[in-house]
């Protein structure tokens, strides 16, 4: 396992969605935001119907694709993984590790991430969020995925540098 950081810059809106479609895997979550509403947390990919959006992210526990529009349908592309680093992506920094480092249980062990109640107003309309998703609002969910948190650290300056949504497996 060696954390890998990149990103790509000034992708179309095609080549995202390719680039999409490319990580998606069954056990992949998607968000995405807009100027006057969030998509909440969802288990389809987005689509071309759903751009032009602001920013959104795709991850699972193995990384997280993050990508920001930058000018009209060009996107910046952040990619945060702990499987090993992709040729296409301009590597950000010499070396990386990651947190927690709970190896026997590896990939699936992060740290704990809360999700608001459907009730809260930290956002511009309800938030969403797959009755499959664990977003440990409600405790009473045992055996389902959770959503968890990895941290991204720079070895030469040990400084949280990005914080990485992930599903903790069970």
């Amino acid at each position: 396992m060696k954390p890998f950081v990149g990103v790509k810059e000034a992708l179309p809106r095609t080549q995202l969605l390719e680039l999409i479609k490319k990580f998606s895997t069954e056990s992949s979550y998607y968000f995405w935001r807009y100027s006057h509403q969030v998509s909440g947390i969802k288990e389809q990919p987005p689509t071309n119907d759903d751009f032009p959006m602001l920013e959104g992210q795709i991850f699972n526990n193995h990384f997280e694709l993050r990508w920001k529009q930058k000018y009209r349908d060009n996107y910046e592309v952040l990619l945060l993984t702990i499987t090993d680093n992709y040729d296409n992506f301009q590597p950000i920094g010499k070396s990386w590790r990651i947190e927690p480092q709970n190896y026997d249980n590896f990939p699936s062990y992060a740290y704990p991430a809360y999700g608001y109640g459907l009730d809260k107003t930290r956002f511009p309309k309800e938030f969403s969020y797959p009755k499959s998703l664990d977003i440990r609002v409600n405790e009473d969910k045992k055996n389902q995925p959770k959503l968890g948190q990895r941290y991204f650290i720079d070895n030469e300056t040990s400084t949280v540098q990005f914080v990485a949504l992930t599903v903790e497996v069970n």
